[in-house]
């Protein structure tokens, strides 16, 4: 795949991007040895490759699920503006 200085134009135009010549040049340098780099990539046989789900192959260390804090719901509702039935009321923000 090559690209070419009008796509170099597209994409600033996408990015909303104003590019002078030697930016737009650079650009298209740049992109083009990225594209390159993903040619060679694709070239490598990954048939005999088994897929992983994480490079590492590690399992998560997982915590007790157990209750840390103590409930301050009605604490925090008596600090509230405004609240009903258990809830806090906000302003409608909505119209």
């Amino acid at each position: 795949m090559s690209i070419a200085a009008k796509d170099i134009d597209i994409i600033a135009h996408l990015a909303r991007l104003s590019l002078t010549d030697t930016e737009r040049s650079d650009a298209l340098g740049s992109i083009a040895s990225i594209l390159q780099l993903v040619n060679q990539m694709q070239a490598v046989d990954t048939s005999a490759v088994a897929p992983l789900a994480h490079p590492f192959e590690a399992s998560q260390r997982l915590r007790e699920d157990v209750v840390t804090e103590s409930d301050q719901r009605e604490t925090l509702l008596t600090l509230a503006p405004s609240a009903e039935q258990g809830l806090f009321l906000v302003p409608k923000v909505i119209e």
